[in-house]
């Protein structure tokens, strides 16, 4: 049961940081925090709960962390040069 949350939570919050990437708020990227933060409490529960398969496990915690991390990243970029274009617009 755990592990079906946790992959849900996973791949909802890929989707979700790729619709950030297309329209970024402030809000919307700390959504994109909490979801990950979601994502590492339940795979760290997973980890305890069954520690056997735990370099796999972790292997693939990176790879999912680095790409929302980038995902991100991106959006906070496009947010803050949408931000600068505006403030420049107002001058």
């Amino acid at each position: 049961m755990v592990l079906l949350l946790h992959i849900a939570i996973a791949l909802l919050s890929i989707i979700y940081t790729a619709y950030v990437y297309f329209a970024p708020s402030r809000a919307k990227l700390r959504g994109s925090y909490a979801l990950v933060a979601l994502t590492v409490a339940s795979g760290t529960w997973l980890i305890i709960a069954n520690p056997t398969h735990m370099v796999q496990s972790c292997i693939t915690g990176l790879l999912y962390l680095g790409v929302i991390f980038y995902g991100i990243h991106l959006s906070s970029n496009k947010l803050a040069l949408q931000q600068q274009e505006q403030e420049s617009d107002k001058r």
